[in-house]
């Protein structure tokens, strides 16, 4: 809507400009656009810039959203994981995941979890 001296405010220019781009562009465009963004953000940020970004945005995400929002995504997830990979991919990942626990953990991790393990075995049987 125009102000009363009939100029338009600097959000309506930048929607009907904004309407106008997208009439007369396609995807291919804005693909375009946003891996030469991306690229030139990649160029000027360092590894800190990217964690700072992503925990905000993580912190953002979490404050707005519940458990069941998480557990929705991380079943589609996981469903969609499942579907694209096969047995070798699984194995292939629970070494490495086993590799690394290896390697952070200690003695008595392995054993708390053998307790548990145990203890939930036995509860199992009954």
């Amino acid at each position: 809507m125009a102000n009363n001296n009939e100029k338009m405010s600097r959000e309506e220019a930048g929607r009907k400009g904004g309407k106008k781009t997208a009439r007369e562009h396609n995807k291919d465009f804005y693909e375009d656009i946003g891996q030469k963004g991306g690229e030139k953000t990649a160029k000027e940020h360092d590894k800190d810039f990217y964690q700072e970004i992503g925990e905000k945005g993580g912190n953002k995400t979490s404050e707005e959203h519940g458990k069941e929002f998480y557990e929705e995504i991380g079943e589609k997830g996981g469903k969609k994981t499942a579907r694209e990979h096969d047995k070798e991919f699984y194995q292939e990942i629970g070494e490495k995941g086993g590799e690394q626990t290896s390697k952070n953990q200690d003695k008595e991790f392995y054993q708390e979890i053998g307790k548990k393990g145990g203890k939930k075995s036995g509860d199992d049987q009954n």
